[in-house]
């Protein structure tokens, strides 16, 4: 049948997941890193998502397709509501991972980590942004949840870097409005946002970016993507 349905640009598509939250059908899911509609019954047409794309990779057209299936999508999300905690957002979804166990001597033969944090406090509500730390550091925004997922996180991303933290999903504040204050009072060389793979924490990223046009800077910046396993699954 003829109908309306969601079109994404996949190239205008920055995985950031907002359309996902905003979707009360299920319809969209990220895969690869982008939005990505999984079945045509699931969407209404209604376009409840396009709002929420800072991209514009979102448009509703009229074209031949499943019809909307109110009990396919009953369902769908019955079965997403067992796998993800009540809030329904699929940053929730439980995952197990296996892990390799080293042995006691191999334990007692590693030495000991040392921290790279260089100030204190380090979470974005906190931290002052006139704090002398501040002045021409290195700085390495990142999510809590990075720490505990990505081992080797002191040498690979927060040596010689200033490091605030924050979660876009927990904290009930706008980042952008510290962010901005940093850079506009501080000689800021570079700022790299290392962020989860789950679709919340690229609140962290646009955070940066709303920051870096307020405070009129032309500054270096990066954005590093950590998988729920613990890897770097986009730089």
């Amino acid at each position: 049948m003829i109908r309306k349905i969601v079109k994404i640009d996949q190239e205008k598509c920055n995985g950031c997941g907002l359309c996902i939250d905003a979707c009360h059908e299920g319809a969209l899911q990220l895969i690869n890193g982008k939005a990505t509609l999984v079945s045509e019954s699931y969407c209404d047409g209604l376009g409840a998502c396009l709002p929420e794309c800072p991209m514009g990779a979102i448009s509703i057209e009229e074209r031949e397709a499943q019809p909307f299936d109110e009990e396919a999508v009953k369902q769908h999300m019955m079965q997403r509501r067992e796998e993800t905690l009540p809030c329904g957002c699929p940053g929730t979804q439980v995952r197990s991972m296996e892990r390799s166990v080293n042995s006691p001597t191999q334990q007692q033969s590693q030495p000991p980590v040392e921290s790279q944090l260089r100030q204190w406090p380090c979470q974005i509500r906190l931290v002052p942004p006139n704090a002398p730390y501040f002045r021409n550091a290195s700085l390495l925004v990142a999510a809590d949840c990075t720490a505990y997922a990505y081992a080797n996180i002191h040498q690979d991303f927060m040596r010689n870097k200033v490091t605030i933290i924050g979660c876009p999903k927990l904290d009930d504040v706008d980042y952008s409005d510290k962010l901005t204050d940093i850079l506009k009072y501080n000689d800021i060389k570079s700022i790299t946002v290392l962020k989860m793979e789950v679709p919340c924490c690229s609140g962290l990223a646009y955070a940066v970016r709303d920051a870096l046009a307020r405070s009129s800077k032309m500054i270096p910046w990066r954005v590093v993507t950590i998988s729920i396993d613990g890897k770097v699954i986009e730089d």
